[in-house]
């Protein structure tokens, strides 16, 4: 089973930029892709990004796309979100899944499709 721990979430102004970690330790499969959900108050976890570890190729949602981008470090086991150009709807915390992907990145967007969630990363905008 893979651990999951996030870290670098913060306060940033709109248009600032932060990064976010995600470092995974145990057994991951070839296959597996790590991204990033996140969950503003009082709303459901939403998709954000995701890569996939062998292909190496990755899925943002269109609300973060040519804002956010998600990268890998195999040395290192962990996983980056740089998120630049911030805005207030980015606050939320940010929680780091793992799982195994297919041809297709839907189905591992849906957050019922994963378990074992960390404490997630807190992320707050002003404006």
């Amino acid at each position: 089973q893979v651990q999951l721990s996030e870290s670098g979430g913060g306060w940033a102004q709109t248009g600032a930029s932060l990064r976010l970690s995600c470092a995974a330790s145990g057994r991951t499969f070839n296959h597996y892709a790590v991204g990033w959900f996140r969950q503003a108050p009082g709303q459901e976890r939403k998709f954000v990004a995701a890569i996939s570890l062998n292909r190496g190729s990755t899925y943002y949602s269109d609300s973060v796309k040519g804002r956010f981008t998600i990268s890998k470090d195999n040395a290192e086991n962990t996983v980056h979100l740089q998120m630049n150009s911030l805005k207030p709807e980015d606050t939320a915390v940010y929680y780091c899944a793992a799982g195994l992907v297919g041809t297709h990145w839907s189905p591992w967007t849906n957050p019922r499709a994963h378990s074992g969630w960390g404490q997630g990363t807190r992320v707050t905008v002003t404006s």
